[in-house]
């Protein structure tokens, strides 16, 4: 097998984040459920729009986020969504790029907008998603690149976009022409609210092994085995999946196998300013580590330490060089 050209590839929503502190009362006087993700429409995204406070516009997406984490680690990192060719579609475009990541999905030049994500900040630094998807639901199969997939060491799926017929097509094509390369598949999980819409069919992606390694946080893996206890649903993922990896927010996370469990701590910080990201930059740092050989561990460390730095200012995009703070915290870069 030929070495890879890329470390990571994601294929994801191209959404553009638009973050605003917001107080408690916002959230229940628009019904919104604290900490969660919702589906809007364009008219519901333009209203709310209206409504935030003083925002920050920044390209996102989960997948990109977790690809431009990649990059300021040092490692190469290639990206597929789907943008119009409009303001902000080329805002998501020019940022990608210029943080390092490939990334030459051609944009729609008709259709609906380029999707964003309006993103409330609670005082105690929780995130609430209210995400109108736009032109990244038209993602199809034929945007997914066949030598672009064989030539990335880890193809990485966004759960989020786990929903359109044809985003799910393209998702499935990855995964088979990954695997016809013995490169390896990951998943996230992404919400819990994606877990509810399609547990069984993320369940069979795990089990029939269309996955090599699964993503998730506590909410969502205890939603993904309906079960109230932890234990029992690391229990159930442990004999599921090839490689899980549950992140515990300041417990840290634990990454199994059928073998064994690594418990991991959280990485120390200096103050807690906004959730958003935290799980995509730990999925950069995990993949990052993996895709370089490193030891589960490590990998999970490096994980922890990428999202530390992002919970420490707003916005999903690391500030500094993520692969100078691994090196200051002496891991293998």
């Amino acid at each position: 097998m030929t070495a890879p050209s890329y470390h990571v590839l994601g294929i994801g929503n191209a959404l553009v984040d638009v973050i605003a502190q917001a107080a408690e009362d916002f959230l229940l006087a628009h019904g919104m459920r604290k900490g969660g993700m919702a589906l809007i429409d364009e008219a519901q995204a333009e209203a709310l729009y209206q409504e935030m406070g003083p925002a920050t516009e920044i390209s996102g997406g989960s997948a990109a986020n977790t690809l431009v984490g990649v990059a300021s680690l040092g490692a190469r990192a290639a990206f597929i969504g789907k943008v119009k060719a409009d303001g902000l579609g080329h805002t998501f475009i020019h940022d990608i790029r210029a943080a390092g990541v490939t990334f030459a999905t051609p944009a729609a030049t008709e259709g609906p907008a380029t999707g964003r994500s309006l993103i409330l900040v609670t005082p105690d630094g929780e995130r609430t998603m209210n995400t109108y998807l736009g032109a990244a639901q038209n993602l199809r199969p034929d945007d997914v690149a066949d030598a672009l997939v064989r030539d990335s060491a880890i193809t990485y799926l966004e759960g989020y976009l786990w929903d359109p017929q044809d985003a799910k097509a393209a998702f499935l094509k990855a995964a088979g022409l990954a695997h016809q390369a013995g490169r390896l598949v990951a998943l996230s999980l992404s919400d819990a609210f994606c877990v509810d819409r399609f547990r069984a069919e993320f369940l069979n992606l795990i089990r029939s092994r269309t996955i090599d390694l699964t993503f998730a946080n506590e909410a969502e893996v205890k939603s993904l085995y309906q079960t109230a206890d932890f234990d029992s649903a690391v229990a159930a993922l442990r004999e599921d999946a090839v490689l899980g990896v549950v992140t515990r927010s300041e417990k840290g996370c634990l990454i199994i196998t059928r073998e064994e469990t690594h418990a991991v701590p959280a990485a120390p910080i200096d103050r807690f300013v906004d959730a958003t990201g935290a799980g995509d930059l730990f999925a950069a740092g995990f993949l990052f580590g993996l895709a370089r050989g490193l030891e589960l561990p490590a990998a999970g460390g490096i994980g922890a330490l990428c999202a530390a730095e992002i919970i420490q200012h707003l916005g999903a995009r690391p500030e500094g060089s993520l692969r100078a703070l691994a090196e200051q915290n002496g891991y293998p870069v």
